[in-house]
């Protein structure tokens, strides 16, 4: 769908109380900034319909529905076939957990499980923990030299026993984005799974299972504009497949709820909601007149056209330095990277220049992000590894240039400003 209006910034920065506070946020990758229609959601559900579902009475009844509602708006999010195809949770990192646990009856001793060198440790540590049950897990390098993964790679890791593959939507270190129908469709060519940690994308581009062709697919609301939790997608065919993780008499055939151990949070749940309706006027306004998914697909758009703008800025700035390395593509070709961005400075500790930027009331972040696999597979992790800026769409092109005018100071503290052209990978 092609949109008629760029992003409404200025809209989309009222959305967010959190951004009236003073501070520059551009740890997003970490969490987001909430929307205020998803607190409302929140506060709605606990002043209104707080009760246990499943009861006869009917606030109980409301509460039920609110819960639904939650899964209807989460189902037109990420735009699966039906509300039971969502699985609610506390985190990306648990939902994975819990679906490890869920699939572990389905292994047998020599199947296996193939992950990616380069995602979070949620999507290789739930699997990794198998190998005790006799699962051989294998790990999928990624190319040293275009920091892509290359299903030529792939090919010699799969073999009968295969039974799934977990892949990162995009990397929270490289920002790139990995091509998962591609992937799907080699994956389940060889009659295997294929689990996607989408926690860096789903900020950044309209999700589509039906289109990805995933079985399961993961991401976290709080680093989509909502609150702690996360939610899990998976084909409804799948879902009845698992284990229950509730009491012995859920069975299998109670989906999603025999996944969601306890009952899931249903305020924050209902939030999703809030976050959908944001979506929905966010497409409104860039000229969408269409379905919720449509509103959805246009919001995105114009979240696209923002963010790569928000990309280049930065991404133009630290090429022009010959003492930077950016960690992955340092240009943003089609649109193919999110607005993640990891660089080192030569011989700079990125903890001290972190810290600096701290009293600029600029937050970023250094560190190895959990993926400590991938830091360590670039031998990145000296001098408290990376810097990384994760902007969404609603920073500005101000803010990126007041924090590259810090990074300026910073850094010509002691070393002088150098503007040299640096080789591009």
């Amino acid at each position: 769908m092609a949109i008629t209006n760029p992003l409404d910034i200025d809209f989309a920065r009222a959305q967010f109380p959190g951004l009236a506070r003073g501070w520059t946020f551009f740890d997003n990758a970490g969490g987001s900034q909430i929307l205020q229609s998803a607190l409302d959601r929140i506060n709605t559900f606990l002043i209104e319909k707080n009760v246990q579902i499943g009861g006869s009475y009917a606030v109980s009844q409301d509460a039920a529905k609110a819960l639904y509602e939650a899964r209807t708006a989460a189902m037109h999010l990420v735009n699966a076939s039906r509300p039971e195809e969502i699985v609610f949770g506390s985190s990306t990192t648990a939902l994975l957990q819990n679906l490890a646990r869920a699939m572990a009856s389905q292994f047998e001793p020599g199947d296996e499980i193939v992950v990616t060198v380069s995602d979070h440790e949620s999507n290789i540590g739930p699997w990794d923990r198998l190998q005790a049950v006799g699962v051989v897990v294998k790990f999928w390098p990624l190319d040293r030299k275009t920091l892509a993964l290359d299903l030529a790679d792939l090919e010699p890791l799969m073999s009968e026993r295969t039974k799934l593959v977990c892949v990162s939507h995009a990397s929270n270190i490289l920002g790139a984005i990995n091509p998962v129908r591609e992937i799907a469709d080699f994956v389940h060519g060889r009659n295997a799974k294929l689990c996607v940690d989408a926690v860096a994308y789903a900020p950044h581009r309209a999700v589509d299972v039906q289109a990805f062709d995933a079985d399961y697919y993961v991401f976290s609301l709080y680093k989509t504009y909502g609150p702690h939790y996360a939610l899990m997608y998976g084909k409804y065919d799948l879902l009845l497949e698992l284990d229950t993780l509730y009491h012995y008499f859920y069975g299998k055939d109670k989906v999603p709820g025999k996944l969601e151990p306890g009952n899931p949070n249903y305020e924050l749940a209902y939030a999703t909601c809030g976050i959908v309706d944001y979506f929905c006027e966010l497409g409104a306004r860039a000229g969408a007149t269409g379905s919720v998914r449509q509103k959805i697909e246009a919001a995105f758009e114009a979240i696209t056209q923002q963010e790569d703008a928000l990309a280049e800025r930065l991404l133009a700035y630290l090429r022009q330095r010959n003492d930077c390395e950016v960690i992955g593509q340092a240009v943003n070709r089609d649109s193919k990277r999110v607005p993640t961005i990891s660089f080192r400075f030569d011989g700079r500790d990125a903890a001290e220049i972190c810290k600096a930027i701290d009293g600029e009331n600029i937050a970023i972040r250094y560190g190895d992000f959990h993926s400590r696999r991938l830091a360590e597979y670039l031998d990145v992790t000296d001098r408290n590894g990376m810097l990384r800026v994760s902007m969404v769409h609603y920073n500005t092109l101000e803010e990126v240039d007041r924090l590259t005018a810090a990074f300026d100071r910073v850094l010509s503290s002691d070393t002088g400003t150098v503007v040299q052209a640096r080789r591009l990978r």
